[in-house]
């Protein structure tokens, strides 16, 4: 049995897992896909303390080796549910294992379209986060696909550093905050296409264009585009969990700042957590928190 087993291998898993080492506990982190989580996706970040610019897998790579030596252990396997009471099971396809307290940090993915090619260019001309991507399409042309309040954030973001913005929306008007929509079709290089939607993308190896199709007419056309930002929305990754953790309406784990759940022991952190600002930042930040409550916990109950 470990201290603590936690269940996501991005940011948030594996500060928590370091926090938690330092802590001299026992910590096994489960991963179901890749280590480093969405980040991974970036081939070059420059909004890390301490990094000037660096990839996401290096970054990744950077936690993982860090995690391992201060004597972590990882496992490999899709985790299917949770069993609470004092000790926790996590149960997972390649077998069961068992703990004192257990950190949920399995995040949250982007919505994709599901166009043809669209996995093989993220991080090829296709973007998220304008905050992390946006600084490389300095003075050239980009389009926003949404029309919620993240895609109207990510354009006004993108707005001050772009020649050329395109809007790609599929209905006729904008769902996200009045304010926000003011404040961007008041700029002078934004132009909306509303009603319409992405079809295709454009490009071989890297993104040259976006074609957009009238949702009414079917008419079609190509914008010529250096990059391209998704906006539709995110899935958090939290199913399994549902029935020990309290989720909100859009999935996420119902917890504030402290990263307490209402299950004894259990804990959550990162992207999965109900929250505004979702960054690599604030993810290892909820890693820190949650493992140094757990930590606390697991202390009690040896006090017992």
């Amino acid at each position: 049995m470990y201290d603590i087993i936690i269940i996501g291998g991005g940011p948030a898993g594996l500060t928590a897992a370091l926090y938690a080492r330092r802590a001299n506990k026992s910590v096994l982190v489960i991963e179901k896909a890749a280590f480093g989580g969405q980040i991974t996706y970036s081939p070059k970040v420059e909004n890390i303390p301490g990094f000037i610019s660096l990839s996401g897998n290096e970054f990744a790579d950077k936690l993982v080796e860090q995690v391992l030596e201060q004597g972590a252990e990882v496992e490999l396997a899709e985790v299917k549910g949770i069993t609470g009471g004092d000790v926790k099971t996590v149960i997972t396809d390649g077998g069961e294992f068992t703990a004192k307290a257990v950190i949920i940090a399995t995040g949250a993915k982007h919505r994709l379209l599901g166009l043809d090619r669209e996995e093989e260019l993220v991080g090829n001309g296709i973007s998220f986060c304008a905050v992390c991507d946006g600084a490389f399409y300095q003075g050239q042309t980009v389009a926003v696909i949404g029309g919620g309040n993240s895609a109207l954030q990510e354009a006004l973001l993108l707005s001050d550093l772009v020649k050329k913005l395109y809007i790609v929306q599929n209905l006729d008007y904008f769902t996200g905050e009045k304010k926000l929509v003011e404040q961007l079709l008041a700029k002078d290089n934004v132009e909306v296409f509303f009603g319409n939607l992405a079809s295709e993308y454009i490009g071989d190896g890297e993104i040259t264009g976006l074609k957009i199709k009238d949702a009414k007419t079917g008419a079609e056309h190509v914008l010529e585009v250096n990059g391209i930002f998704v906006a539709v929305g995110l899935i958090p990754q939290n199913e399994p969990f549902k029935n020990i953790v309290a989720l909100d309406g859009y999935g996420y784990a119902d917890a504030d700042e402290t990263c307490k759940t209402e299950t004894a022991g259990v804990f959550v952190a990162g992207d999965c957590r109900k929250k505004r600002i979702r960054q690599v930042t604030t993810a290892a930040a909820d890693g820190a928190i949650a493992a140094l409550a757990a930590c606390d916990y697991v202390d009690t109950l040896s006090r017992v």
